[in-house]
């Protein structure tokens, strides 16, 4: 048993093996006038069927305070301390709470902002996991995530500027035009803000596009994590994204894993989006 516990927010995607060795604190995910707790009440596959039906963007709210409590007391009556990553602090207020919650625990609970979100939250969680399982304390394990949230770099192709315009985050009259033309927007999120990297014509100029930022976002580093998430009910455009950058992985050390991304991401990304984080060489 390890002597920190590794505790993330719902948000956080990762792979089955890093979800064991974790505690997950939910959100709660809104689809009209019906709440679902995020991962428990609500799975991958019945919220994007949701996404597809619902003419209205789901929204999602942060745990509250006592909700991370709860989770910090189990660690204490364990014997560990507790070492907490949430969703970047500019896209929810779930740091907050785990912040507010942490201020009962002093010396016990280490708070951190990945800065970053979904798979880019999801390398951080199974780094902080990779290093309590080394026998690092949770003092420095919550350092040494501040020192890594630097490097992680998260980048996605969307498959539909539709969710982007729902959202909000873009306008009607580039939604259209981008309908018109098969524009595959590539997107980052960097400290909590996504932003717009390129636009391309069709999936494999957008594929492209993304080895690019890939590399110009300074090459992989492949002695730490690195996963890849897609959104929606299938995988196949991620499947075919990896068989067409088969250069850009080669130098991983072992197979790619590969992850469903959750909620918040997703209700902005919308379905067949492909995404990659890594930590970027040094």
């Amino acid at each position: 048993m390890m002597n920190v516990r590794i505790i993330i927010d719902s948000t956080a995607d990762v792979t089955p093996a890093i979800r064991k060795k974790c505690a997950v604190v939910p959100l709660t995910v809104r689809f009209g006038e019906t709440e679902y707790i995020d991962g428990v009440t609500i799975n991958h596959k019945e919220f994007y069927e949701k996404l597809v039906e619902s003419d209205v963007l789901p929204t999602t709210s942060q745990p509250t305070p006592d909700a991370f409590a709860q989770e910090y007391q189990q660690a204490i009556d364990a014997g560990q301390k507790a070492v907490v990553l949430t969703i970047a602090s500019k896209l929810s207020g779930t740091y907050q709470s785990a912040t507010i919650a942490a201020m009962d625990f002093p010396g016990s609970v280490y708070v951190v902002d990945s800065k970053t979100a979904a798979i880019g939250t999801g390398i951080l969680a199974e780094l902080a996991v990779q290093l309590a399982e080394g026998g690092a304390n949770a003092e420095t394990i919550a350092q040494r995530l501040t020192e890594e949230r630097e490097n992680v770099r998260l980048i996605a192709m969307l498959d539909t500027l539709e969710y982007l315009k729902k959202g909000g985050r873009i306008s009607k009259t580039v939604a259209f035009a981008g309908e018109l033309l098969s524009i595959k927007p590539v997107v980052n999120v960097q400290d909590g803000v996504i932003n717009m990297l390129g636009k391309a014509r069709g999936s494999k100029q957008a594929n492209n596009l993304l080895v690019k930022q890939i590399e110009s976002a300074g090459g992989v580093d492949f002695d730490k994590p690195v996963l890849l998430g897609y959104t929606g009910l299938s995988d196949l455009l991620l499947q075919k994204y990896i068989e067409d950058s088969a250069a850009l992985w080669e130098g991983s050390k072992s197979a790619l894993n590969v992850t469903p991304i959750g909620s918040v991401i997703g209700t902005h990304a919308g379905p067949g989006a492909v995404a990659a984080a890594f930590f970027k060489k040094n």
